[in-house]
């Protein structure tokens, strides 16, 4: 019988790297979008029930941004895999965040 370290596998590691930074420190700076995931709000009563996770560089660093934007969320939803990573600065516009 093997043993489980003859298999030679790889650690799959999905989680984001970096401390949590509120949105409002990254806006309107240039940053880097490494990757991204949207999964169900803990916050059930807020009216978007979604959250957007994203790990970026900031100023050098990785960190991970958590928001629940409707248009954030829409906009990099049509992406693929492809185009990551890519700069991007974040803005706030009539109440709405923006990639710009």
């Amino acid at each position: 019988m093997k043993k489980f370290n003859e298999f030679k596998l790889k650690p799959v590691v999905n989680g984001f790297v970096g401390e949590k930074i509120d949105i409002n420190r990254i806006l309107n700076k240039e940053i880097i979008v490494e990757k991204y995931k949207v999964e169900d709000s803990k916050f059930k009563d807020k009216a978007y029930k979604k959250c957007l996770n994203l790990q970026v560089i900031v100023d050098g660093t990785q960190r991970v941004v958590f928001i629940g934007a409707r248009v954030l969320i829409e906009t990099i939803s049509q992406l693929e895999e492809d185009d990551f990573p890519f700069k991007t600065t974040i803005i706030e516009e009539n109440d709405r965040y923006l990639f710009t």
